[in-house]
């Protein structure tokens, strides 16, 4: 059950920049594990996590009120991260925002890990709905 899977080492930093905000999840001076976006300019949420996945990859977010899939792409950086892109409305970040302390992200091909849900996170979200 991945609620019961360890939670990902590390703390969640927020930032504002010239596209939006973004906060990003994971252990000091490491790249980061997790990241979501807010891209104002093109009204999307983008989430991305450590690793590169292939053709036809999907990213399931798990969280207490239920779970979504989306279809994944590497965003060909270094290091390298496997994205998503959401429309800011998705009940999905509601639920990831209100999941009793963590969230899951399972990735084709990639270690499944659990996440802290913390304000960070939801902080983003709101930008981008403004």
């Amino acid at each position: 059950n991945w609620t019961d899977w360890p939670i990902t080492t590390g703390d969640w930093v927020y930032r504002k920049d010239e596209r939006g905000s973004l906060a990003l999840f994971g252990a000091t001076d490491e790249p980061a594990t997790v990241m979501i976006r807010c891209d104002r300019p093109r009204g999307q949420i983008f989430l991305s996590r450590a690793g590169a996945v292939g053709n036809g990859a999907k990213m399931v977010l798990r969280a207490s009120a239920g779970l979504q899939s989306y279809p994944a792409k590497s965003s060909g950086g270094t290091p390298p991260y496997a994205a998503i892109s959401i429309s800011p409305g998705d009940i999905m970040l509601d639920r990831i925002a209100y999941s009793r302390g963590r969230f899951a992200i399972e990735t084709t091909g990639l270690k499944s890990i659990a996440v802290p849900a913390w304000p960070q996170f939801s902080r983003v979200v709101e930008d981008c709905r403004r």
